[in-house]
């Protein structure tokens, strides 16, 4: 009897000791900031092979082109299982989303049809991670999830009456409960659940609130659909999800769309309930390599980081070393400049002297309720990589050398691209006009809307002009943007997943133009007009996303090659921005030269700027200018002011002659002119992944800082 109770004093002190190291390494009263801690979860490294068996008849794939080709996608979707899509009413699955690529049509949830003007070549279901199909368990009422108490105000959601934009301010009061973490508890301290978690390293089930096998399965089908739906050749799709995390002070945006390169994944996404630390995640990609797994993740909405996403330190306030920066460039050689939620290139107080760099600029945090300012400096990526340039000066290694895409970011499954027929990005809450304050509100709809700013915790706010009251709530910040574009050899997984990595790789707004751009030093030899020019580029040269290494006694040369979008307008102009580390003062430096101009202008030899083509957009009814741009511009271009000396990067941006935007369409399908505060055109463009220029550094003596570097003090 006494060896009994002996062995239930011993079995019960280990229990209490395990609760103790639960409690401080899993949770504390603050779930959201002790549960997210850093515990390495085993659970999330093991390896499925998500491969279907097709019967269908397998086409034969296009001969490969050596040149490459470039394909354009969406690498930023969410459906029905991203908890933020289902609340606000979308039941697209992930098979819809890749039909919708495809081609198809499908609905939006207020019931109207949307179908892209042409197919894309890739895509990628990039649900969040956290909580992945939760949402819709505890809506569906068979299932025992449901019959718990935080679920019962989600039965039913998406039945069919029920999707109104009526519906929109009960649906933020739902959305609050998980955004501010009412429905995510853990288990209470007794409950032999966290002893589970502890031991098998998987926070997740830790919480009471969530289901491991519903999490897995929607996991499951997300990875099935990308598999299922995958044609080489034809149409490329990547296992992919969302790994949505902030900062633990001041909500600072720090999401990363996460992608696989083939049918094998993890059993389950790592996700912010694992960690809220980005370095975990690389740590998990790294361990995930070595399983002969390989991913890329993908930092996105930097512009609403609060200046957090390309910080000069690490993420626990750590100096930034050498170690560091090739970790992270491993696991981010690509990061989205562009999407819905606004341009993430500069912003006109890091680039005062850039005329285009107030460009679909979104100024406030995301997710932030009320919408808080986001603090510009270390949040665009202009900036990152003059900042990843300093830190290589300095010896620290460079964190910011990664390439360029675009995405949109819809919740609605279907890419949103075009500025003539846009449907916003969140549902029911924005998916008509009056709704994301682009037409007038109607006088219900000022009742709806008032509910809805209540269930933000936010006061009303509309603005009056002469036409009526409008609703002002961010989303006229929005925008049609934005497309992923790889140079790929072929419409594959590998070959476009290498263009990712080797970061020959470019982002556009929505349109379709093409660009290639190439950095050598003969290439001043190659026939612009002849038909080798693209390979023998390659030959002679670097293409974006490489190091260009000097030679001495040679100035860098450069050619651009744009082409318009087919359907888009008209290019009125490429530049080429560089940026450089003054070795003198070794401090950053910025630059535009404009060096091509259509219709036969040329670039003011001092300013470097091309004189104004003339394009204009008629505001009542968007028709633009039919006789001046240029279908394509074409140069070879030598920096005028190169300094042997200075470590530079050099990236392409081309525009578009002005078109109409969004609001602006909207207004005038629903016979009103556009609201004043609005711009009412927008100037589509493109974005390339930058060449870097190494110099020869024998010759110059750098001494090693050390510490942490400060970022720029603007707010």
């Amino acid at each position: 009897m006494k060896h009994i109770r002996n062995t239930l004093l011993v079995f019960v002190g280990l229990y209490i000791l395990t609760l103790m190291f639960i409690y401080v390494d899993v949770y504390d009263s603050r779930p959201l900031i002790s549960l997210f801690k850093k515990i390495q979860s085993n659970s999330a490294l093991e390896v499925v092979d998500f491969s279907v068996k097709k019967n269908e008849i397998i086409k034969p794939k296009p001969k490969a082109n050596k040149d490459r080709n470039p394909y354009y996608g969406d690498l930023h979707v969410h459906t029905k299982y991203s908890f933020d899509a289902y609340v606000f009413g979308v039941t697209a699955s992930p098979d819809d989303a890749y039909r919708y690529a495809k081609g198809e049509s499908i609905k939006h949830p207020l019931g109207y049809e949307m179908k892209l003007r042409e197919p894309l070549d890739f895509y990628a279901v990039t649900d969040h991670g956290f909580y992945m199909g939760m949402i819709q368990a505890y809506a569906d009422t068979s299932t025992d999830i449901s019959q718990n108490d935080f679920a019962k105000p989600f039965h039913n959601l998406n039945d069919l009456d029920n999707l109104t934009v009526e519906s929109a301010a009960v649906r933020t009061n739902i959305f609050s409960s998980v955004l501010g973490a009412t429905i995510i508890q853990p288990y209470p301290d007794w409950h032999p659940q966290l002893l589970r978690a502890y031991f098998t390293r998987n926070t997740q089930t830790a919480l009471r609130s969530f289901d491991y096998d519903i999490h897995k399965s929607a996991w499951a089908d997300v990875a099935r659909s990308a598999n299922e739906h995958n044609d080489p050749g034809h149409f490329t799709t990547f296992i992919g999800y969302e790994f949505t995390t902030s900062t633990d002070i001041e909500g600072g945006n720090l999401h990363r769309n996460v992608i696989f390169n083939s049918s094998k994944a993890s059993i389950r996404p790592w996700t912010r309930i694992d960690s809220i630390n980005p370095e975990d995640l690389w740590t998990w990609q790294d361990r995930l390599r070595e399983k002969g797994v390989d991913t890329i993740a993908m930092p996105h909405n930097s512009n609403g980081s609060n200046g957090q996403m390309f910080e000069m330190e690490t993420f626990k306030g750590n100096a930034i070393d050498i170690e560091y920066a090739k970790k992270r460039m491993r696991n981010e050689p690509i990061v989205e400049i562009t999407q819905v939620k606004g341009t993430s290139e500069t912003h006109p107080l890091l680039s005062p002297d850039d005329d285009w760099a107030d460009f679909e600029i979104m100024d406030t945090r995301v997710g932030s309720i009320p919408p808080t300012y986001s603090k510009p400096s270390g949040s665009y990526v202009r900036e990152a990589y003059l900042n990843g340039l300093t830190l290589d000066f300095t010896r620290q290694g460079n964190p910011y050398k990664f390439g360029l895409i675009g995405s949109t970011d819809t919740h609605v499954a279907a890419s949103s691209l075009d500025e003539s027929n846009y449907w916003s990005k969140v549902g029911l809450l924005d998916g008509d006009s009056q709704n994301r304050g682009s037409v007038p509100l109607e006088d219900e709809n000022v009742e709806i809307l008032e509910e809805y700013t209540r269930a933000f915790s936010q006061p009303l706010s509309t603005v009056n002009f002469n036409q009526g009251e409008y609703a002002n709530t961010g989303f006229t910040q929005w925008g049609a943007s934005g497309l992923a574009v790889a140079w790929a050899e072929e419409n594959t997984r590998e070959s476009i997943f290498n263009a990712f990595r080797r970061k020959e790789t470019f982002a556009t707004t929505g349109t379709r133009i093409a660009v290639r751009f190439f950095g050598g030093f003969n290439l001043s030899s190659i026939d612009l007009d002849s038909e080798s020019l693209v390979s023998d580029a390659y030959s002679k040269g670097v293409t974006m996303g490489s190091d260009l290494l000097s030679v001495e006694g040679q100035t860098p040369e450069f050619i651009v090659w744009a082409q318009k979008d087919k359907n888009g307008a008209p290019l009125q102009r490429v530049q080429i921005i560089k940026g450089w580390i003054d070795m003198a003062s070794g401090r950053p430096k910025e630059k535009i030269f404009d060096v091509a101009c259509s219709d036969g202008l040329q670039p003011d030899p001092i300013t470097h700027i091309c004189p104004d083509n003339g394009a204009k957009v008629n505001i009542n009814d968007c028709s633009i200018s039919s006789n001046v741009g240029s279908s394509e511009l074409k140069t070879i271009w030598k920096d005028p002011e190169f300094v042997p000396e200075n470590k530079s990067f050099y990236y392409v941006r081309v525009l578009e002659n002005p078109t109409c935007r969004w609001s602006t369409w909207d207004a005038i399908k629903s016979g009103y002119k556009p609201r004043e505060d609005l711009h009412e055109t927008i100037q589509e463009r493109a974005w390339t992944s930058p060449i870097w220029f190494i110099p020869e550094e024998s010759n110059v003596e750098v001494i090693p800082l050390g510490g942490t570097i400060q970022l720029r003090n603007i707010d």
